[in-house]
């Protein structure tokens, strides 16, 4: 039987998810306020806010604990 590394399944059909949700029409529709950010307008802050958030979520799930089966 062939060993497989990394994050289980499920957890990756979740972070999946959750980034669906996260990027979905109605949610950026909460975000487009002509409000800034350091400078920066809210919508495009919180788009890539929420994108460095889900590229973290998925590099601590592949670290894989060093646990062994």
């Amino acid at each position: 039987m062939r060993r497989r590394d990394g994050p289980p399944a499920q957890l990756l059909v979740a972070l999946c998810g959750a980034g669906v949700l996260a990027l979905n029409f109605p949610l950026l529709l909460v975000l487009d306020k002509p409000l800034t950010v350091l400078g920066l307008p809210l919508l495009p802050v919180a788009l890539f806010g929420v994108w460095a958030a889900l590229i973290a979520a998925l590099a601590l799930a592949s670290r894989g604990g060093g646990k062994d089966e």
